[in-house]
């Protein structure tokens, strides 16, 4: 833009501006509002549910999620399947999507196959019992591998892979590279923005992990995180308080425990986030023109 060059504003300009903003607030205020209600005391919230700015603060929300030691073994639990999962997810889509490029016998059968698994399943009961007869009951396993892959993630990786000009393969097999290389320092280097776009999905999908956790999982110390604060909320819903919280004078409040649990929940993915943003807005646009 020319130095002294005057910008006018038009009517468009505010209109879009004004419902920009609005989206905006409609999107972060349940954000804000958990936090809000995970610090404001009951008696202040009983009286005014609807609040824009903490009027006073307690941490006793915290205290009750946190005083409870088996949080952190939940949250150990969850860090396990995230990391161990989104490599298992990642790895098995990146090797299927690159697979069905390739020519081999009844490979659109085996394709049809796989994505017939979209759309219908075994059923509840033979995967649990299959999940028992394999001896996965109990144990992280049973949370990590049903899981394989995303059929979608693997379709729209597979159309990237099948778009990218077949001179980089033939001369990568001139030099003596076979699938697996070319795979490792062809391929992947060059869908690093879609690879940490679904890393982020899985990432977020294990985070969230607790309908497997609660089928297959009986130890209270192998449950996954949204488990225990499940029953840590349970627990506050209940007329009865234990003693420790009676003699420290807290009343536990259960809409603030909820969503002091909420809070703990998503801090880790916040924090995450805005490292992988800009391969987020990559891949999604590589995922959009090439799918």
């Amino acid at each position: 833009m020319k130095s002294g060059m005057i910008v006018r504003t038009t009517w468009f300009d505010i209109v879009n501006f004004l419902f920009i903003l609005s989206f905006a607030v409609i999107v972060l205020y349940p954000f804000y509002n958990s936090v809000l209600i995970s610090f404001t005391p009951q008696h202040i919230y009983v009286r005014e549910p609807f609040l824009l700015f903490p009027k006073a603060i307690t941490y006793e929300s915290y205290y009750i999620v946190f005083e409870n030691r088996i949080l952190f073994t939940g949250m150990g639990v969850t860090t396990i399947i995230t990391v161990f999962g989104t490599l298992y997810n990642v790895l098995l889509t990146l090797g299927m999507a690159y697979a069905f490029t390739k020519d081999f016998p009844f490979r659109k059968l085996l394709h049809y196959l796989v994505i017939f698994t979209m759309f219908f399943s075994g059923g509840l009961i033979p995967f649990y019992l299959l999940i028992r007869d394999m001896g996965l009951m109990d144990s992280y396993a049973s949370m990590i591998l049903p899981t394989g892959l995303s059929i979608a993630y693997m379709t729209v990786m597979g159309k990237y892979f099948a778009s990218l000009p077949e001179e980089l393969e033939e001369s990568a097999k001139i030099e003596g590279a076979g699938d697996i290389t070319i795979l490792l320092r062809i391929i992947m280097p060059l869908a690093v923005p879609m690879i940490v776009t679904f890393s982020l999905y899985y990432g977020i999908e294990r985070w969230n992990e607790w309908w497997y956790g609660m089928l297959f999982i009986k130890s209270p110390f192998k449950q996954p995180l949204q488990l225990v604060l499940r029953g840590i909320i349970q627990a506050a819903g209940t007329t009865n308080t234990s003693s420790h919280l009676l003699e420290a004078g807290i009343i536990p409040f259960s809409d603030g425990v909820k969503m002091a649990s909420v809070v703990i929940t998503m801090t880790p993915v916040m924090c995450v986030y805005p490292f992988l943003q800009k391969y987020f807005v990559q891949g999604l646009a590589i995922g959009a023109v090439k799918g």
